[in-house]
């Protein structure tokens, strides 16, 4: 699975907080970001395929 790359702006604080934990939970910062993002998804009823999971491809259609 091909990951896209972002530019995250945080406050520092937070940053370290979430660094802190990330290492607490042997993850790295961003798995520990993406932890948290499947998380908060997952709690709004978001369905994703497990990290890691190929995405699903889509059915044939050809329109006849």
């Amino acid at each position: 699975m091909a990951k896209k790359a972002f530019l995250l702006r945080v406050d520092p604080a937070v940053l370290a907080a979430v660094q802190r934990w990330a290492e607490d939970d042997l993850r790295s910062l961003n798995g520990q970001i993406e932890y948290l993002l499947r998380q908060a998804l997952a709690k709004r009823g978001v369905t994703l395929p497990p990290p890691g999971a190929e995405p699903p491809t889509p059915a044939d259609d050809d329109g006849g």
